[in-house]
């Protein structure tokens, strides 16, 4: 049994690993972090860290692990340009396991969106829909943004290039390289994702929908479960599930 450290506890994410714990034998949470505490002391507990706040809090999560040699679970999406390069700094001297999303459901529609567009994306117009609750900070959300980034590698796509954030006014016709990505907000939506491919007389969706936080929560604690004797390195949802 391994000792856990949870950031953001009061958070809604926080919450649910706390709560997930208590019924999983391989972690014990014996340390827990919020917003004006020592993060320092509080690793020092612990013998990996599950991670979901805010972006913001990322260099410094990253400086006392590198620091302190332990390993992260990365639940946190949103990051600037330089707060990616820093995670994947970090990855050169800890262990990490970032994924914009765990649940098993979620990596399955990874794997699913993979394959669909090596399939289709030629042809096939494609669009990415996102709905969640009215609080969440960032848009679009993690799981949309790697769904779209998948989207763009088995179709030969920019990301920066060809991604249409929504679409307003006279924008003219679709053109054939560009994707869609369209997020909505509204309620306590946990977390819907669908992938669209559309073509003149069919189309093809793929969708998931959360309805509960602990899927996401049961996920990561399998994730910090895994990387505990992995060695150094960046790493994702898909490597802890080897659907690689």
């Amino acid at each position: 049994m391994a000792n856990l450290l949870v950031t953001g506890k009061s958070g809604r994410m926080g919450q649910a690993v706390i709560r997930c714990c208590e019924n999983d034998p391989s972690l014990t949470v014996t340390a827990q972090h919020d917003a004006g505490m020592n993060l320092a002391d509080q690793m020092a507990k612990a013998d990996v860290t599950i991670d979901f706040t805010l972006h913001s809090f990322t260099p410094e999560l990253l400086e006392v692990a590198v620091a302190q040699g332990k390993p992260l679970v990365m639940g946190t999406t949103g990051h600037f340009t330089r707060e990616r390069e820093m995670i994947a700094e970090a990855a050169e001297k800890i262990a990490i396991v970032w994924a914009p999303n765990f649940s098993v459901g979620v990596n399955t529609l990874f794997w699913l969106t993979s394959k669909a567009a090596s399939v289709l994306g030629k042809d096939f117009d494609m669009e990415v829909i996102e709905m969640h609750h009215r609080h969440k900070q960032d848009s679009p959300s993690g799981t949309a943004r790697r769904l779209a980034e998948i989207l763009c590698e088995e179709a030969y796509r920019d990301y920066n290039e060809d991604m249409r954030h929504g679409r307003e006014g006279d924008v003219g016709a679709r053109t054939k390289r560009e994707i869609g990505m369209h997020a909505l907000r509204g309620g306590d939506v946990v977390g819907d994702h669908t992938v669209v491919f559309a073509n003149d007389g069919e189309r093809v969706e793929l969708t998931h929908k959360a309805s509960s936080r602990d899927t996401f929560a049961m996920g990561a604690i399998r994730a910090a479960a895994w990387i505990l004797d992995k060695p150094v390195g960046l790493y994702d949802m898909q490597d802890v599930l080897e659907l690689r």
